[in-house]
Parts: C-alpha cells; sequence; structure tokens
C-alpha cells in the first residue's frame, strides 16, 4: 500500500505552482522497516526516517562486519512524528465526527480541519 500512498501525494509549495509529487522524507513505525519498503523509498530519492527493528539489529551484529552497514536514522525527526500521532488520536477520539451526526458534508470537513 505504501507505493499507493506515495504516488497520490503531492506536496504543497509555499509560492505558487503545483505541489512537487514527492516528500523529502517519510516517517513511519518499525513495522515499515523492510528491506522492499527502503529500497523502493532510495529509488524514489525519499529519506527513510524507519528506526530498524530490534531482531535486525541483533542479526546484524551477530554477523559482525559481514552484515553490512546499518540503515542511518534521524532519532531527532523521528520523534516529530510523535505529534502526529497525538493529533490522529485526538481526532479519532472526538465523538462529533465519529459518530457522524452532521448531514453537510462541508460541516462534517469543517469539523475535521477544526
Amino acid at each position: 500500500m505504501l507505493q499507493a500512498v506515495l504516488d497520490d501525494i503531492h506536496v504543497p509549495r509555499v509560492d505558487p505552482g503545483r505541489g512537487r509529487p514527492r516528500p523529502d522524507a517519510v516517517l513511519a513505525d518499525r513495522g515499515y522497516a523492510t528491506t522492499v519498503i527502503r529500497r523502493d523509498l532510495r529509488k524514489r530519492g525519499i529519506v527513510a526516517v524507519i528506526p530498524e527493528e530490534r531482531d535486525s539489529i541483533a542479526a546484524l551484529k551477530r554477523k559482525g562486519s559481514t552484515g553490512g552497514r546499518p540503515p542511518v536514522f534521524d532519532a531527532p525527526a523521528y520523534k516529530g512524528r510523535n505529534v502526529i500521532k497525538r493529533a490522529f488520536a485526538l481526532a479519532k477520539q472526538w465523538r462529533g465526527p465519529a459518530t457522524r451526526h452532521d448531514k453537510l458534508a462541508a460541516v462534517y470537513r469543517g469539523a475535521i480541519v477544526v
């Protein structure tokens, strides 16, 4: 699904013009720490800010120098992911959009935007 989501992303520009089709980085949790996803992001020129799984780190250490270099991880950028997760959790707990009592789509969308 990640490839389909990345194909639909358009990052808006500050100045006038069309949105660019690729983000600077993808912040994801350990569930997306696969070789296929990392390879696809690298091919698209997107930085992957994904922590490595614990068992993968242990396997690399066991192999020693033949295990290869572990992927680079930007911890300060990953901490910003917490803000987004909390915002989504807050929106999910709000009963207004959850029960969908609003009859008009514009009112429902306004609630989500707020």
